[in-house]
């Protein structure tokens, strides 16, 4: 009679432990689900900010483009002694206005590069829930033994 009651008390733990880890298991899925969207969301704030920059840095470097069109149209429009060349403050301030243009490019590129994007604590997370899992599933064998 007492093992019939042992196996049913053991019966009722094993199927108490089971929903249990069910609960858990679901909480767990749920939160890192949770993680992974409040994490993106920061990234693609992040891809947006560099996607900003690169706008801008465009915008920069057409108005060196500009600049150095302009310097073109100067060279036509003026009459110089050939001696000298005043056209050319013109070019040195179109490439002054390009090479800062090219380094804010630079920049926004390195933003939104993937390495930076990754969800790293989502990652980190995760890896931390698998090996949660198998100890616990170590556990519960042990306790089945």
């Amino acid at each position: 009679m007492d093992t019939d009651n042992n196996t049913s008390t053991q019966g009722s733990s094993i199927g108490s432990l089971l929903s249990t880890l069910t609960q858990e298991m679901t909480s767990l899925v749920r939160n890192e689900v949770e993680l992974a969207k409040t994490e993106m969301s920061e990234k693609t704030h992040q891809a947006m900010s560099g996607l900003a920059a690169i706008a801008i840095a465009g915008a920069v470097l057409f108005g060196g483009f500009l600049t150095l069109l302009a310097a073109a149209v100067f060279l036509l429009n003026e009459v110089l002694p050939p001696d000298t060349t005043p056209w050319l403050s013109a070019v040195i301030v179109g490439v002054v206005v390009a090479i800062i243009g090219y380094i804010m490019l630079q920049s926004g590129i390195k933003k939104i590069q993937a390495r930076n994007l990754m969800p790293n604590r989502t990652m980190h997370s995760l890896q931390t829930d698998k090996e949660f899992a198998k100890e616990h599933k170590h556990n519960v064998k042990e306790e089945l033994k």
